[in-house]
């Protein structure tokens, strides 16, 4: 049973809360939605949130286990965020990027703490997909080369290069961009590679990748790209070594190392960076998201030293209006110090190992239509088959199915194709964790049928 909010607000004129059902009447009049047919959308619509929990203009709770799309890592309306904002937008609300602005430095300090050692610029932007695409510009330009590898299983953003570094099938319509290499990375549930042991699906997802390597010519490639845990892929947890040796093999051939944390970072799998679990310095690392929460748009690119002097005599040859905007600024000051004033990161680590995993590896050992849990942190998915042996996906049908049961139960879930993404954010409570995982089990045991 979905809990109801204590009060639901009422009209107070063209700037306040609007009575029930006149957000969806003005959204399907007048909004069009992203990576969506119109015809047939109909939205749920939220009206407030606090910490892990959401609620609708009728009052309906529910928990938020998608995070909105992975970047509520601090949670709903978190009192120092909306304050910095509040406070900074009395006081200068944008300042533009030729200038200096206190929040826009101390924002980089702030994100620069939890940097690798010789990485101390910072560039930035609105949000994840022009972080990777100023970071693809500045690897082109630091080597002279064009062509970019990422990899099939990926999303990087839908911006030209972005989208065309991209893997999935959102690429595929916008291919207008050129220099783009891709190779298939780490997955050992479903190999490339033939492996059996995550030992043998690294050195030889290595492999391939080098063999592409040579095959492009070393000296046409400027970038690998990377997201250090790909997300909307499937949460693929890269297997022990490879990173290193992904780093090994840029080294041996001039190239730089990108590093895409925009869902990864800032606490999502229990660690301010994810590469802080292989202690794997990039070249650049982009990052966005849970930077702020996304409470304001930003993103950006930490540069290494070594990129960053190539441009002190030589211009930089990009830029955006709202580059280290004023608010944003000042709410990456308050999210990043809250979470290291509240151990916030640390907390994300803990649910993870203590609560969250094992709460989905149980779930997996009980019910046949899961075929794998995988993650870290906050970070983690359910693989859905309709077939074990098989490992057939589940069909479109059917994970329409367990979307509408999971609301049904006050669970705001993120699905991608068979795989339920369990995000919460990185404040999610073991008691939140339980009803969640609650939830799950009655829907997985709706679908077990399928695989019997």
């Amino acid at each position: 049973m979905v809990d109801q909010a204590s009060s639901t607000g009422g009209t107070t004129g063209r700037g306040g809360p609007g009575a029930p059902g006149e957000a969806l009447r003005l959204d399907r009049a007048h909004v069009f939605h992203s990576w969506s047919a119109q015809g047939a959308l109909r939205p749920l619509t939220f009206a407030g949130g606090s910490g892990s929990v959401v609620w609708d203009d009728e009052g309906r709770r529910y928990l938020d286990f998608s995070s909105q799309l992975v970047n509520m890592n601090i949670g709903h309306c978190h009192p120092r965020v909306v304050a910095a904002i509040q406070e900074q937008a009395a006081r200068l609300p944008m300042v533009a990027p030729p200038h200096a602005e206190l929040s826009r430095g101390r924002a980089a300090e702030a994100i620069l703490r939890h940097a690798p050692e010789g990485m101390s610029k910072v560039f930035f932007t609105n949000g994840g997909a022009d972080a990777n695409e100023n970071a693809i510009r500045m690897a082109r330009l630091h080597t002279g080369r064009d062509k970019v590898i990422s990899t099939y299983r990926s999303y990087h953003g839908n911006t030209g290069a972005a989208v065309v570094a991209t893997g999935d099938w959102r690429r595929i319509p916008n291919e207008y961009a050129t220099g783009h290499v891709h190779v298939f990375g780490p997955y050992l549930y479903r190999t490339e590679f033939w492996a059996t042991t995550p030992e043998e699906e690294a050195a030889r997802a290595l492999h391939h990748l080098q063999r592409v390597i040579e095959a492009e010519g070393p000296g046409s490639v400027a970038a690998i790209l990377l997201e250090t845990v790909p997300g909307t892929a499937g949460v693929l947890v890269p297997p022990p070594g490879y990173l290193a040796g992904v780093r090994a093999l840029a080294d041996r051939f001039g190239i730089m190392l990108i590093l895409d944390e925009v869902m990864a970072g800032f606490g999502r799998t229990g660690a301010w960076f994810a590469r802080d679990h292989w202690s794997v310095r990039p070249d650049l690392i982009t990052f966005a998201k849970g930077v702020n929460s996304g409470y304001v748009p930003v993103g950006g690119v930490i540069i290494s030293d070594e990129i960053a002097a190539a441009f002190d005599d030589r211009v930089f040859p990009g830029g955006l209006t709202y580059s280290g905007h004023a608010l944003a600024a000042a709410s990456i000051v308050a999210s990043v110090e809250a979470m290291e004033d509240e151990g916030v990161v640390e907390h994300a680590a803990r649910i993870g190992a203590d609560v969250l995993g094992p709460g989905l590896h149980a779930l997996a050992e009980r019910h046949p239509s899961v075929g794998e849990a995988r993650g870290l942190g906050v970070f983690w998915a359910l693989e859905l088959v309709a077939d074990r042996t098989t490992r057939e996906p589940f069909s479109a049908a059917v994970m329409g199915t367990v979307k509408a049961e999971l609301v049904a139960r006050g669970v705001l879930p993120f699905l991608a194709d068979n795989r339920i993404h369990v995000v919460p954010p990185c404040v999610v409570t073991p008691a939140e964790v339980e009803q969640a995982l609650a939830a799950y089990d009655e829907v997985l045991g709706l679908v077990d049928d399928a695989v019997r």
